[in-house]
C-alpha cells in the first residue's frame, strides 16, 4: 500500500490542539496554526484533521472559512483532501518536488542570482563526492552513463538540452545513498536548470565540454578516485561560475 494511502493515524484530541482565531484574517491564521502543529510534530503525515464542522467549532469560525484554509493548505502541499465516505483532510509528507518549486519561486522573487546558485552548487556538489565515490553502485554508474549517452545523441541532433545536465547532477547526488542529500539536490533541480539555461544562451558550447567532463567524472567514480572526481567537478562547475560572474 503506497504511503499516501496508508491508514490515518490518530492525532491528539482536537480540544488540546486548536485555539480560536480572530475573524479579521481567520483563514490565514488557521493555515498558520496548522502549519505550526505539523512542524512541531503534533500533526504527522497521514493524520486526519477534524471534520470541517468540528474544526470550525474549535476555531470559532464558519465551515466556509475552514474550507478556504484547507484549500490553501492543499495548494501548499501540506494536506491532501479526499472525498467520499472515508474522505477528509489528511496531513501529507513534503515532497522534494514541492520543495523545489518553493526554492524556484524564491529564486525568482527574492533577487537570488545565478552566481548565488552556482556558488551553492560548488559547495554542495563537491562536498558530496567522497560519499558518492564510496557508495555508488553499478546501477548508479550505468544510469549516469546512460544520461551521458543521451547527451551525445542530442549533440548529434545539433542541440544539447540543459535538462540533461541538471538531471546528471541530481542523479550524482542520489548515488550518495543519503536521503537528505538526494532530497536537497532534487529540490535544487529547478534553480540549477535555470542558471544553466542562462549560461547556455551566451555560451552554447557548454554542452559539448560538459558531456566530456560528465564522462570523466563517471570514470573517476567507477574507480573510487575521490581526487580525480573532485578535480573534474571543480573544473566543471568552476567554468559555469566564471560565466555567471561575468554575467552578473
Amino acid at each position: 500500500m503506497p504511503a499516501s494511502e496508508s491508514p490515518a493515524t490518530t492525532p491528539p484530541p482536537a480540544d488540546s490542539m486548536f485555539s480560536p482565531v480572530s475573524p479579521g484574517r481567520a483563514s490565514a491564521m488557521i493555515v498558520d496554526q496548522i502549519r505550526v502543529l505539523i512542524r512541531e510534530g503534533q500533526l504527522r503525515p497521514g493524520d486526519r484533521l477534524p471534520a470541517e464542522r468540528e474544526l470550525g467549532d474549535k476555531l470559532g469560525v464558519s465551515r466556509v472559512t475552514v474550507r478556504e484554509a484547507l484549500r490553501g493548505l492543499e495548494a501548499n502541499g501540506m494536506v491532501r483532501i479526499k472525498v467520499g465516505a472515508h474522505g477528509g483532510a489528511f496531513v501529507t509528507a513534503p515532497t522534494s518536488q514541492r520543495i523545489g518549486e518553493g526554492i524556484e519561486d524564491l529564486l525568482s522573487l527574492s533577487g537570488l542570482t545565478d552566481k548565488d546558485v552556482t556558488e551553492a552548487r560548488q559547495v554542495f556538489e563537491i562536498g558530496i563526492i567522497p560519499l558518492v565515490c564510496e557508495r555508488a553502485t553499478e546501477q548508479d554508474i550505468d544510469e549516469l552513463t546512460e544520461i551521458c549517452n543521451r547527451g551525445d545523441a542530442a549533440l548529434k541532433e545539433g542541440f544539447y538540452p540543459m535538462e540533461l545536465s541538471a538531471e546528471f547532477h541530481t542523479r550524482v547526488a542520489q548515488a550518495s545513498h543519503n536521503k537528505a542529500i538526494a532530497m536537497l539536490a532534487d529540490s535544487f533541480h529547478g534553480p540549477t536548470l535555470l542558471s544553466m539555461r542562462h549560461v547556455q544562451q551566451s555560451h552554447p558550447e557548454m554542452g559539448i565540454r560538459g558531456i566530456r567532463e560528465h564522462r570523466q567524472f563517471v570514470a573517476a567514480i567507477k574507480k573510487r578516485d575521490v581526487d580525480k572526481a573532485t578535480s573534474v567537478m571543480r573544473t566543471h562547475i568552476g567554468r559555469t561560475a566564471k560565466h555567471v560572474s561575468k554575467g552578473n
